[in-house]
């Protein structure tokens, strides 16, 4: 089927706009952020650059704030992240499709990213699939950088308290989980309490700073037992 360059651009451009709005906000919150321990808008651009992680960035400041050890960077950043190495896996022969793409689509793979990809499946006639995934991630990517600079900016204009700010990331997990689960539809509505469930109880047996990557491991342990049980009616065999 003949693509049209074109057409593939506007179609990611459309598609990325809900993150847009919410990488604006969220990247003027870290902006802010490192402003206030002293970092320029050079330096924000700079680790929205390389870094690239939302949650690990908001994370980073903190570290920095307390002139953390590297190991003790590297150990946090590994239980913060390690989420992306799960999800990431429904997409490893979609983007292998990008050759020389295939880096910056891994890279680029947010939250937020994933989630739309996740609305790739059915794309209009003249869509070429994976350039479009790999323009998501150009735009998103541009979103948050564009967000960083706005936010350090404002940080050093604007004399206010942003106590709490931080707490904008969290919400958007929260709206993002709640917008895939009602997307849901039978028995795959119960996934989200699954996941809320082993969240909580690695969080009790392994604190705040270590639950992430023990509740994903069980995540993805209590789904994969489960896996027909959550499959649709239709496709149970």
């Amino acid at each position: 089927m003949k693509t049209d360059n074109k057409k593939t651009l506007l179609f990611a451009l459309k598609k990325s706009l809900p993150v847009l709005f919410g990488y604006l906000f969220l990247g003027s919150a870290f902006g802010i952020m490192l402003y206030d321990i002293g970092y320029n808008w050079i330096w924000a651009i700079f680790i929205s650059l390389i870094v690239y992680a939302g949650s690990g960035q908001f994370l980073l400041v903190s570290l920095l704030a307390s002139h953390a050890s590297i190991p003790t960077v590297l150990t946090m950043s590994l239980f913060i992240n390690s989420r992306h190495m799960f999800y990431g896996i429904s997409f490893i022969d979609k983007f292998r499709l990008g050759k020389w793409r295939y880096p910056f689509l891994i890279f680029s793979l947010t939250d937020e990213t994933y989630s739309v990809n996740l609305t790739f499946d059915k794309t209009e006639d003249g869509i070429d699939e994976i350039k479009a995934r790999y323009l998501l991630g150009v735009f998103d990517h541009i979103y948050w950088i564009i967000g960083s600079l706005t936010g350090s900016l404002l940080g050093e204009l604007i004399p206010i308290d942003f106590t709490g700010i931080d707490f904008s990331m969290t919400a958007l997990f929260v709206v993002i989980f709640i917008d895939l689960l009602t997307e849901q539809k039978g028995r795959r509505k119960l996934i989200g309490s699954v996941g809320i469930f082993c969240a909580v109880i690695c969080l009790i047996i392994f604190g705040a700073d270590k639950f992430i990557l023990p509740a994903m491991l069980l995540i993805v342990a209590v789904l994969t037992a489960s896996k027909k049980y959550f499959a649709d009616e239709k496709e149970v065999v």
